[in-house]
């Protein structure tokens, strides 16, 4: 795993000649440990702004502007990013990227070693859906941490409130990770979709469409306070397709900020049918959700589930939050062989593809 200080796909533009490069760079940099540090979202949309705001800039104003110290004059360009845009002009290090960097260091505890297991993460959106990147930037950077391959699962279409993708759209970005996957290999982005689970167990995305793609997550985001027997039928039939990969952050809980509570189901009957047919118990790393709680996790080890260690990250620097995830999986004595991506790329897709039927 590359150094949390060092994020190669970032960095490298800080020593371009063009200075509108190295601001970008220096303002990406910054983006990637505010994602890190889980900033709010009003922190992350200033410096997306003043990225937008140079971006805008007739030939030589930049210069001409850091020169002068008249960057803050333009309306969207404060204190912060105006330090951050004009030492990357200047090349001069800066103390608020230095500052940030060290205060966002994502911790390594216990699973340090399984982190270096892991080849990849099968669970990350882009700005396809609600994501805060494209795809090459995401795929890039899961490159520069160590990882071999990265699944772009972005949301379905029935979650309107995170801009799911419809079968149009998504055949769209499938060309476009059939052009990255050329141009960035030997690593691999894989094909993939987060699916809404419907209220009736039925998947937001037609059969013959998932049978496309690498890596399917299936996940419950509405309707979360339903019957806990109904909740457990949804899950079932979910999990129960052979299309489906991974059951993603079982629980819906969330546990920052205003919190949200577990959706009720019956934990034995949903890890026994993930057992059953073959589908990965997602250990979903994101800060506010930290799903599923060890209670369950232990479940769902009892029952033989596979497991898959993934950050559901929305932006670059939320892609290092796997530790936590190798940190519990340690703890809780996950076996390495269960966490499906421990596995090559080639094992990998070979039990995405073999899932049993009913």
């Amino acid at each position: 795993m590359a150094s949390p200080d060092t994020v190669p796909v970032f960095t490298d533009d800080l020593d371009a000649p063009d200075a509108t490069t190295r601001a970008r760079g220096g303002l990406n940099l910054a983006l990637y440990y505010l994602d890190r540090g889980f900033a709010p979202a009003g922190k992350t949309r200033a410096f997306q702004k003043a990225r937008d705001i140079v971006d805008a800039l007739a030939p030589g104003e930049l210069e001409q502007r850091v020169s002068v110290g008249t960057l803050q004059d333009l309306d969207g360009i404060g204190a912060s990013t105006g330090s951050v845009i004009a030492d990357s002009v200047t090349r001069t290090p800066s103390r608020y990227l230095a500052d940030l960097a060290e205060a966002t260091v994502v911790e390594v505890g216990g699973g340090a070693r399984l982190r270096t297991s892991i080849k990849g993460d099968l669970h990350s959106h882009t700005f396809w859906s609600d994501g805060a990147e494209s795809v090459a930037t995401m795929a890039r950077s899961a490159r520069a941490l160590g990882h071999d391959y990265l699944a772009v699962t972005d949301h379905s279409a029935r979650l309107t409130i995170a801009h799911g993708l419809d079968e149009a759209m998504l055949s769209q970005q499938l060309v476009e990770i059939e052009a990255l996957n050329v141009e960035l290999a030997p690593f691999r982005i894989l094909t993939g979709m987060e699916v809404d689970i419907l209220e009736d167990g039925r998947l937001d995305l037609s059969s013959q469409f998932l049978e496309r793609l690498d890596v399917v997550v299936a996940s419950v985001h509405s309707k979360l306070r339903m019957d806990e027997r109904e909740m457990t039928r949804r899950m079932v039939m979910a999990v129960a397709d052979p299309n489906v990969d991974i059951l993603g952050h079982c629980t819906g809980r969330k546990i920052t900020g205003k919190g949200r509570p577990p959706s009720h189901f019956d934990a034995d009957i949903v890890f026994a049918a993930c057992a059953r047919f073959d589908t990965a118990v997602e250990i979903n790393c994101r800060p506010e959700r930290r799903d599923p709680p060890r209670e369950l996790l232990a479940l769902a080890l009892e029952w033989g589930c596979r497991t898959s260690i993934d950050t559901d990250a929305h932006a670059p620097g939320q892609l290092e939050w796997q530790s936590w995830g190798c940190d519990l999986a340690v703890d809780m004595g996950v076996d390495t062989s269960r966490i499906v991506n421990t596995y090559e790329v080639d094992e990998l897709l070979s039990w995405t593809a073999s899932h049993p039927t009913v």
